[in-house]
């Protein structure tokens, strides 16, 4: 998820609760290798572009394994860019073809690839050759418009990524109608009518409307997936994943973890992150409780993190 999921995000979520494998926010194949991914020269502006994109590929090793997400419509890219993602070392490359944005989907990229399976297979292949021993994934919905799983998944099939991460919802639904994970255990039969019960079968994971981990579990075992995929549910809670924990967390912990993020943002991005992206997480940790709305609403003026820590402790000395 671009400019949520990025480096100081993560980290928080290592610390203090860390999930079986880490994703990255998603970036531009053809960013990559426009901006300099093949080591040809290129303008000073496209330079600058290529480094705010090693900068969302940043990552230490504390967040391992962690797996680079990609997006793009051009199979030679995926190819450049699958190489540079080798060489910084990554456990995993992932390819979007779910993202319902208008600006990727104009550039035939994220959901749009479900409207060309072909095109899509070739972005698998070159992904994969580029890539090496690293494992390919994708991750999908179960259509376009209308839930085509079985003839979707199936093409995808063809390619034989590694895993496949199923959102069980179609692009048209976006996030606007409960998942369908009843979908997800449509996908894993699909998988094992094809590959029966082989170890080096693919791997399917489930994605959608998962609160909490014993959720997660549960759905796991009613669909059958090998994993299961947490996006929003992780906003604003880095314990998600925390085995150990079974209260939910207090306002002054949340208060504390949002103040680590913030300053940990600041410590790493800078003059190069614009600092009102780190705001958006901030209805996600401050609710929940009386004066929380009020609160939310005077950090929307904080310029730093020392201001937001101020606006804070004002309300909350202890904190």
């Amino acid at each position: 998820m671009a400019d949520v999921t990025d480096a100081a995000f993560r980290r928080i979520i290592a610390r203090y609760g860390k999930p079986d494998v880490m994703w990255t926010e998603f970036v531009s194949a053809d960013g990559l290798v426009a901006t300099g991914a093949t080591g040809r020269k290129v303008p000073v502006k496209a330079a600058r572009g290529r480094e705010k994109l090693l900068l969302d590929l940043s990552y230490t090793e504390s967040e391992r394994p962690i797996v680079a997400q990609l997006f793009g419509a051009t199979p030679a890219n995926f190819f450049e860019s699958a190489r540079l993602l080798k060489e910084l070392g990554f456990d995993g490359i992932d390819i979007n073809m779910g993202c319902p944005q208008k600006n990727v989907e104009r550039q035939g990229a994220g959901a749009a690839l479900i409207k060309n399976a072909r095109l899509a297979q070739e972005i698998i292949s070159e992904t994969k050759r580029g890539a090496g021993h690293l494992p390919v994934s994708v991750k999908t919905r179960l259509g376009y418009n209308d839930d085509i799983l079985e003839e979707w998944l199936g093409a995808l099939l063809e390619a034989a990524p590694a895993a496949v991460t199923i959102h069980a919802r179609t692009r048209r639904e976006m996030s606007l109608v409960p998942a369908r994970w009843e979908a997800v255990g449509r996908a894993v039969a699909l998988v094992q009518a094809r590959f029966g019960t082989k170890k080096e079968r693919l791997v399917v994971i489930g994605n959608g409307d998962v609160r909490d981990l014993a959720e997660a579990e549960a759905r796991a075992r009613e669909s059958g997936a090998d994993g299961v995929m947490i996006g929003r549910g992780v906003f604003g809670n880095p314990w998600f994943f925390d085995r150990t924990r079974r209260t939910s967390p207090t306002p002054a912990e949340r208060l504390r973890a949002m103040l680590e993020h913030t300053f940990l943002y600041e410590e790493l991005f800078a003059g190069r992150k614009s600092f009102d992206l780190m705001k958006k997480h901030y209805a996600a940790y401050i609710t929940g409780w009386r004066g929380a709305r009020a609160l939310r609403s005077r950090l929307m003026s904080a310029r730093n993190a020392a201001q937001v820590a101020q606006f804070v402790r004002a309300e909350y000395p202890d904190i």
